[in-house]
């Protein structure tokens, strides 16, 4: 297929709906809407292959809006169809060179389709069986802690209620027995899967790294050797430097972008605290900085960026974590 000349589909979508709309090659338009739920993935299916689509001359283009997306992504992409799951930052991008005045699901469906046409953005790749299922379950456990960090509030603030107290410690200790049977699966899930289990000891063969955080990154990032480089996936992770400079006047302070996956950045700010003192190369790394002058958040954050790269090299090389090998194949001047 060439991604200029054919056919394009933007969907848009909601909660409830999926505004879907069709591009053909003179940049004509058919739209139809679907449910958001099983029967409405498989009646979009049969509509574009009843209006002459097939997988190997249309695209797909829409949205990363986190659930909502993630089942009809996962459906097409099975089914055959390459589908490409873009930042919603860079359509309203392009939307404002359009100088577009109109918001609607129709419009936005369109809006999606010319996108795609235009930018021919990468096609994704939908994580395995065993990803997806890992995926669940650390997203629940998750869940689980933030449901138990609540109950902890609740529980300072409910001192001079007896009867209250015993409710909310009866509901935390359910809450910890939950988690830590979700815990014991992830740990049998991954152990029963070579390629996770392989994958897992590799990633916490780094010094500052532990099982929690392997499983993290494993579920939410799949394969990781997907990406072409380590700078790619410091960008998918949004943990890259972002400069802040024009002219003579304007000169920002250097940050992480925060523009990626914040899941995965989030999992990371403990590890690069521990690996401050364990992990001989982020160590070192983060004693230059502050001699340097950096501050301490922004040298944690430079440090979640090294393991980053420490976690793919390991993975793409296959080999466990060696800091005579890191010093030799990573650069670590490079700052934030």
């Amino acid at each position: 297929m060439n991604e200029h000349t054919g056919r394009w589909f933007g969907i848009d979508i909601s909660k409830a709906k999926l505004d879907v709309a069709l591009m053909d090659g003179r940049g004509k338009f058919k739209n139809q809407v679907f449910a958001n739920n099983p029967i409405g993935h498989a009646a979009l299916l049969s509509w574009m292959v009843a209006r002459g689509c097939q997988a190997h001359d249309s695209r797909l283009c829409m949205e990363a809006t986190g659930p909502y997306g993630e089942a009809v992504a996962t459906f097409l992409t099975d089914a055959g169809w390459s589908v490409s799951v873009v930042k919603p930052a860079r359509v309203k991008g392009f939307a404002q060179g359009e100088l577009l005045r109109n918001k609607t699901d129709r419009a936005d469906a369109a809006l999606l389709a010319r996108f795609g046409q235009a930018m021919c953005p990468e096609v994704c790749v939908a994580p395995t069986l065993a990803v997806r299922h890992l995926r669940g379950l650390v997203d629940r456990v998750q869940s689980l802690k933030e449901m138990h960090q609540q109950e902890a509030n609740r529980l300072e603030s409910a001192m001079n209620q007896p009867l209250m107290q015993g409710s909310i410690q009866s509901h935390m200790t359910w809450l910890q027995a939950s988690i830590k049977e979700l815990e014991r699966q992830i740990n049998d899930h991954i152990d029963a899967h070579p390629e996770l289990q392989r994958d897992a000891r590799l990633i916490v063969s780094i010094p500052g790294v532990g099982a929690t955080t392997a499983a993290k990154v494993l579920a939410y990032l799949g394969d990781i050797r997907r990406f072409k480089n380590a700078k790619a996936l410091a960008a998918f992770v949004g943990v890259t430097p972002r400069q802040k400079q024009s002219g003579t006047s304007v000169k920002g302070r250097s940050m992480i972008s925060r523009n990626g996956h914040a899941g995965i950045r989030h999992s990371l700010y403990m590890p690069a605290m521990v690996a401050l003192k364990h992990n001989p190369i982020i160590k070192e790394f983060g004693q230059r900085l502050k001699q340097g002058g950096l501050v301490p958040k922004a040298v944690i954050s430079a440090c979640m960026h090294k393991l980053v790269h420490l976690i793919y090299g390991v993975l793409k090389s296959g080999t466990s974590f060696d800091p005579r090998f890191a010093h030799a194949h990573l650069d670590i001047q490079d700052g934030i």
